[in-house]
């Protein structure tokens, strides 16, 4: 691999002392150069696979962009292609196309000409994450718990401190925690009543019943979850916190488990943390032309506050960490302080608040201003303390970013001034203020468009004509939703916006001045996302309030 190493140095890529680092690593691991270094989070492997892609000449593809011929799939056994990790892709005229993640993947490509019996293999290459993914979606999975039951009913969850995989109760709770991983969930909710335990996900923000087992069942299932999230299996009276990590689909997934004592025993909900996911490119983000000026405007004053409102799963951590990436670049010291730290990120100081040694917010960021920072991400301004030592932050020449819970981004001074924050400080030192919502995506293969009836046409306009609705189909797995998107109310601030501030000016008068300004409100953005076909009017209501426009 010493063309890779290279080919990374000559391009400015890895340093000599990183490279120092990963060579010195690799003699005790043993691994392969290359994957030592995504070990170590010096390089990505979507960089070291093209790397290699381009070296062999074997051209590189995106497995969520492709449709699979299913005259491949029932070519290749389903046991091949998790054997050697690799998908068919198409299959025609005795040539078959495959992806995989080895260059020279030379058995395997001799047992698909064996077992197939095909002239030629094309091969071409995909991340093993994508692969093993597309495994699983492209040749099935079911979560299939009745034969673990059946064995849990005979007696055999007695003793289920260990991690024996063999275990029936480990092997359930693994089922369902891989398929919400599989089914997009962002957190898993298990749910005891008085004689049944409900298992729910929640997939794009609304949740959904996945089983409901026999309440018998649960202790087991439970002591099991307390011991992979190193919780005390013997306290069942006070609220307990834990995290832990599986690997799904070969990629680390976090897990954050709280327990909650109510009247029919501990309620459990997990919330799944997939750092691959996590951070999205400010150009990933569906903005459009406006809103990322405007967002630039913000990301280019050298200091001052940048405040991101919205209720709990609005994806404000999510668009902090986007901000974040866009700026993390050598030349700058970037330090968090977070209420956990949920994803980690190379060159970035991320430390979690800690009540063991009293290290809130306010304290946190004390302590941060000796560390010669930048730029600095709090994690929610929620008392009087932690936002006046975030706006100190901010006039001593700092970026600084964090979330409050905000009904609009007008409505933040009014929260910023009832947490106890002087008009004065208000007044020059927020740089922007974003509100955001997400709203649950038409599915593009089922939604179907129909005339609009008069309450639509008061709601969305009297120019609506068509709106488009939820049906179902096999692909959405009948819900009539896939994935969601981003509703953002951006407001740059300028001179004119604070000397309203300074005069105490009342909500309408601000919005009054944004609407001069050709503002465009939540409302507008999910008025706008519903008559381009991208959501419903329902769904759009279920989230931004129309009426007030």
């Amino acid at each position: 691999m010493r063309d890779l190493a290279e080919h990374l140095l000559a391009d400015g890529i890895l340093t000599s002392d990183q490279l120092l680092i990963a060579t010195q690593e690799q003699q005790m691991t043993g691994l392969p150069l290359a994957k030592q270094l995504i070990q170590l989070g010096l390089v990505s492997a979507t960089l070291i696979g093209d790397y290699e892609a381009n070296q062999a000449g074997i051209a590189r593809v995106d497995l969520t962009q492709v449709l699979v011929d299913v005259s491949a799939l029932q070519c290749v056994p389903k046991s091949l292609a998790q054997r050697h990790t690799l998908l068919p892709l198409a299959y025609q005229a005795g040539v078959l196309t495959v992806a995989a993640h080895d260059v020279h993947p030379l058995l395997a490509l001799d047992q698909l000409r064996k077992t197939c019996g095909v002239t030629q293999v094309v091969l071409m290459l995909a991340s093993e994450s994508q692969l093993l993914e597309a495994i699983d979606k492209h040749y099935g999975y079911a979560l299939d718990i009745g034969e673990i039951l059946v064995e849990i009913e005979s007696g055999k969850a007695s003793n289920i401190i260990n991690h024996d995989y063999a275990h029936p109760v480990v092997r359930v709770i693994d089922a369902l925690l891989m398929d919400a991983v599989k089914q997009g969930a962002s957190d898993v909710h298990f749910e005891p009543e008085a004689g049944f335990l409900r298992i729910r996900y929640r997939i794009d923000g609304v949740l959904v019943q996945i089983r409901a087992l026999h309440l018998r069942y649960w202790s087991a299932m439970l002591v099991r979850l307390k011991v992979i999230a190193n919780m005390n299996i013997a306290e069942s009276r006070a609220p307990q916190d834990g995290r832990f990590t599986l690997t799904v689909q070969g990629r680390p997934i976090d897990f954050r488990a709280s327990i909650q004592p109510i009247m029919h025993g501990e309620n459990v909900v997990l919330r799944i943390l997939d750092r691959e996911r996590a951070i999205i490119p400010l150009a990933d983000l569906q903005l459009s032309a406006v809103q990322r000026q405007l967002l630039d405007a913000m990301l280019s004053r050298p200091a001052g506050l940048v405040m991101v409102t919205g209720p709990t799963g609005s994806g404000k951590t999510t668009t902090l960490y986007s901000l974040l990436h866009h700026l993390n670049t050598e030349q700058v010291n970037i330090m968090t302080l977070e209420d956990p730290v949920e994803y980690p990120q190379a060159r970035i100081r991320q430390t979690s608040l800690h009540e063991a040694i009293k290290l809130d917010f306010a304290n946190g960021v004390r302590a941060m201003m000796r560390q010669d920072p930048d730029i600095i991400l709090v994690g929610e301004v929620r008392d009087t303390d932690t936002a006046q030592m975030a706006f100190r932050a901010a006039m001593t020449g700092h970026q600084v970013f964090s979330t409050i819970h905000s009904n609009s981004a007008l409505g933040v001074y009014a929260r910023l001034r009832d947490i106890g924050v002087a008009t004065d400080m208000l007044v020059g030192n927020i740089n922007g203020i974003v509100a955001q919502r997400l709203v649950r995506q038409l599915c593009p293969d089922c939604k179907a468009a129909t005339p609009a009836d008069e309450y639509e046409q008061r709601v969305l306009g009297v120019g609506a004509t068509l709106v488009y609705r939820a049906v179902g189909c096999s692909l959405c797995l009948g819900r009539g939703y896939r994935g969601r998107r981003l509703l953002m109310e951006v407001v740059l601030v300028d001179d004119e916006l604070d000397d309203l501030i300074a005069s105490h000016a009342d909500a309408s008068r601000l919005r009054a001045y944004m609407r001069n300004k050709s503002w465009r409100s939540l409302a507008d953005e999910a008025v706008a996302c519903v008559l381009a076909g991208h959501t419903s009017l329902n769904e759009a209501q279920r989230v931004v309030d129309l009426q007030r426009r």
